[in-house]
Parts: structure tokens; sequence; C-alpha cells
């Protein structure tokens, strides 16, 4: 009596991952595999061919049934994307904190006051709350290279407008290369999840996400060494005008050289997917990813909501501090705007090590409400210590407290976007990304503007324990999330495989990476 599995038809989009569980059994020994095997005809598409040739005595009940698993790839040239995306992440960073670094010079060549010069730091988010819905859908619609070559192109206009700004009275042109340079953020900030899901292997998403943000710290590092060094506080209104005028032209020769490469080199998406989350993800229908759906299903995932608050109170914070880093310094040490900046690059400095063994560590121990908990509590504890040790007059002591503030906090940004794709799969990881940002974005604009003035009215030690409160509130909102790894659980679910043994009693096997159960029956 000869064993021949049946099977029931099903749908391409759900057969992806059971190709490989099929060979698994024949391999093992508990299948009968030698009266059928396959042929493949096409991409995806498989058909039976019996060993006699005789395909006329195959029918629906006899036909094993064969569901191919969709190939997987890790290509090279990934490192490529991510390397272009970072220096594109980098050069709009760069641009973000230029002014404020240096405000007190700026302040007198332009003639403003403070406010005005936290305004253009700050007008990077508020260029971002109303743009993120819009560009979310873009990438969700176009796809994330259209998103990249869109954000390039900003950020190239809005450098080069800003090198005719280097006069005392173009003040509100400069704003405005700024606000087109802030657009290219809202076209930044999400994609370094989206791109690392799109391109690299569940063993290293997070690592190459850690990568991406790491861009984006690099140019706030730059963004706070060069322009004291390019731009010295001298007196003449003119050597003023020269020096500025250089540190516009050569950010602007850099965007325009990351544009061009963007334009050339960056791609959609690998021609294989990288992971089997990103197998079933490129196997959902459209219609149920719908923008707004997708929206509305993240609004209502409760840990997801937790994490979105704490992160940007977290980010929100190390805004405020970038933006007001140079106030905070002059105030207790009168003089010291290169040092200012010297601080400033050893918070970021520290923050890209932070990430990249955030990165690391996730990738190793796939620990994420853990790793964000313990991140958070010590980003406290190091915004606690730079405050008591702000105002003791030892810029050294300065430097080691920041450095360290810097390490856990700036390290949290890659921490939070992976988080919330494993909270929100199979949602776009674009938009719990710029969801996430957007929260960043509203925090910055409170955090910053209260802090301001709670620093021209009461000092810097009370604006600083004002961060530390709302930090505290964050520690306490990352304690209550709820750790569902909905990816993890993609990458490695596990679906049962009842097979028949030689006796003909069933066994169960693993099938992992499956979709879907598959039952073979014995038929005599």
């Amino acid at each position: 009596m000869q064993q021949k599995p049946q099977g029931k038809r099903f749908h391409r989009s759900n057969m992806s991952s059971q190709d490989e569980s099929h060979q698994d059994l024949c391999d093992d020994g508990g299948l009968d595999c030698s009266q059928t095997r396959k042929q493949r005809t096409g991409f995806g598409e498989y058909s039976q061919l019996d060993n006699n040739s005789d395909t006329s005595e195959i029918t629906d009940m006899d036909t094993v049934l064969i569901f191919p698993r969709m190939e997987t790839k890790l290509y090279k040239r990934r490192w490529l994307m991510l390397f272009i995306f970072s220096a594109y992440s980098m050069s709009n960073a760069f641009m973000w904190l230029q002014y404020s670094i240096i405000g007190n010079i700026f302040m007198r060549f332009y003639n403003i006051d403070s406010l005005a010069i936290d305004w253009l730091s700050m007008i990077f988010f508020l260029t971002y709350i109303p743009l993120i819905l819009p560009v979310m859908w873009v990438l969700d619609n176009r796809g994330i290279r259209d998103v990249v070559v869109v954000g390039a192109a900003f950020n190239c206009i809005g450098a080069w407008i800003k090198t005719g700004t280097a006069h005392p009275g173009m003040f509100a042109m400069t704003l405005f290369g700024q606000f087109v340079c802030s657009i290219a953020t809202v076209f930044i900030l999400g994609i370094p999840s989206r791109l690392a899901s799109l391109w690299f292997g569940q063993h290293e998403v997070s690592t190459a996400c850690a990568v991406g943000v790491l861009g984006n710290q690099m140019g706030i590092a730059i963004g706070f060494l060069l322009p004291p060094i390019l731009v010295p506080n001298v007196d003449d209104v003119d050597e003023l005008a020269y020096y500025i005028r250089i540190m516009f032209y050569t950010s602007a020769g850099v965007a325009t050289l990351i544009f061009i490469l963007v334009v050339i080199v960056f791609q959609e998406k690998p021609e294989l997917p990288p992971s089997q989350s990103q197998v079933q993800a490129r196997s959902t229908p459209p219609e149920e990813n719908s923008y707004m759906s997708s929206i509305l299903r993240l609004l209502r995932n409760k840990s997801f909501m937790l994490l979105m608050v704490s992160y940007g109170l977290n980010v929100g914070c190390f805004y405020s501090i970038s933006t007001l880093l140079n106030r905070m310094i002059i105030d207790q040490y009168p003089g010291e705007e290169v040092n200012a900046g010297r601080i400033g690059l050893t918070i970021v400095v520290a923050g890209m090590a932070g990430s990249l063994i955030c990165g690391i560590w996730l990738d190793k121990t796939k620990t994420y409400k853990q790793t964000a908990l313990a991140v958070y509590v010590l980003s406290l504890i190091g915004m606690v210590i730079y405050t008591f040790t702000l105002n003791l007059g030892y810029l050294w002591v300065v430097f080691v407290t920041a450095g360290t503030l810097g390490f856990f906090m700036t390290g949290y940004l890659p921490l939070g976007f992976e988080f919330a794709v494993e909270l929100t799969y199979p949602e776009s990881e674009g938009t719990s990304s710029g969801l996430l940002n957007c929260s960043a974005q509203i925090f910055g604009i409170i955090f910053t503007i209260s802090q301001g003035k709670i620093i021209d009215r009461w000092g810097t030690f009370a604006g600083n324990i004002f961060l530390c409160i709302f930090l505290l509130i964050g520690s306490i909102l990352t304690g209550l999330i709820k750790s569902d790894l909905r990816r993890q659980k993609a990458n490695l679910q596990q679906a049962e495989v009842r097979t028949v043994s030689p006796t003909g009693s069933v066994t169960s096997g693993k099938d992992y990476g499956a979709t879907a159960t598959v039952h073979w029956q014995r038929q005599s």
C-alpha cells in the first residue's frame, strides 16, 4: 500500500514558507518523496512531475502540496545603501546645529535675540509635525528611494540658499534656508529602521538601524565641532561674514555631492528579501496595509503609545540640551565657545558609541524592553550628575559628565526605533518611526522654549532640573510597556507539521518561519 500525501490548495501568498518544510521532511526521511519531484517554471511557480513522466495519473487528491518558500539573500551593496543614507543624514544634521552652537556670534552678527537663534534650530521640529503624515504616505506608496531623493534635493537647495545670507541684513533669508533644510529632515528621521528592515537580515537589523542613526549623530557631532572653528568670534563684521560664507559654501558643496550620489546609486530594495519577516511583509496584500488603517492600529496599540511618549520625552530632552548648550556653557564659563562645541561633540561621540553598542546588543540578545528601560534610567542618572556638576567650575568634569549623559541619552535613539518595529510589526517601519519622531519634535519644541525661559529667569541649574523631572516620567512609562516582540515571532515562528512515520503513526515536526500548518495524511 503506497502512502500518498494530500493537501489543500492555498493562495500563493500563504504558501511562501512551506516549500522548505516539505523538502526538510523529504531529507529527514519522514515523507516518501520518491514518486514526486518539483520543477521551477517561473518566479514563485512550481509544477509537479512524476518520475515516470505520467502526469495524467496525478489528481488533486494525489498531488503533493508544494508550498514554495521565497528565497532570502543578503547583498553586499546593502552597506553602500546604508553609507549613502548616513552621509545624507549627516549633512542635514550639521545644518540643524551650525547656528545654535555659536549662537552668541550670530546674535551679534544678525542683531537678534536668543529666541530668534533658538528658532533657527526649532524650525526643524516645527516643520516635522505637519509634514510627517504626508511624507509617511509617500514612503508607503512610492517607496524609500523617492523619499530619500526628494529629501536630499531639499537639503541641497536649502544649503545653497544659505550661501547668500552671510550679511547682517539677511536673517530672514537664512531662516528661510533653514526652513528648506528642515523639510529634508522629515524625509530622513524615519528611514533608518525601514532601510535596515528592507536590506538587512534578522541578526544584523538592529546594528544596521544603529549605523543609520549614527549618520545623524555624526552630523550633530560635526555641527558641534566645526562652526566654532570655522567662525571665530572676531569683532570685525566683514571678516566675520567671510568666515560664515566659508562655512555655508562648504556645507553646500557637501550636500550637492551627496545629492548626486543618492540619485545615481541609491536603490529601492534588493531583488530578494533579506529575512522571513520581509518575505511575509512582501506577501501581504496592499489592501491590508492601507495608510490610515495602519496609523489607527498604531494609535490603538497601548505599548506603542507608551513608547511614543517616553521616546518623545527622552529625545526632546536631547534636542533641548543640544540647542541650548552654548547658552548653558557660556553662562557658567564665559568665552568658552570652542569648548562648548567640544562638549557637544563629546556628548554625541559618546552617544554614537552607545548607539552602536545598543544595536549590537539587541542583535545578540533581543532584550528590547530590558535594554530600553536600563538605558532610560541611566540617561536620567547621567542627566542628574550633569546638572549637579555643571556649575562646579571645572571644565574637565563637564566633559566627563556630558559624555556619560550622551552615551545613554543619544544611544537610546536607535533602540527606540527598533523597539517600535518589534511592537508594531507588520506595520510599516516608516510609520512607527515617523510617529516616534513626531513625538520627539513636539517635546523638543516644548522643552527648548520652556528650558530657555527657565534659564533666563532662574538659571541653568533650574532648567536642567526641569529636564530631569521629565526623564523620570519617561523611565516610569518605559517600565509600563508590555514587551510584545512581533517581528521576532514572525522570524522564529514555529508552525507544526504533522508527518507520517514509516509505521503509519502520526508525528509532529517544526517548520521554522512557516506561515501555515500543513496536514499530511495517510491514504490507503
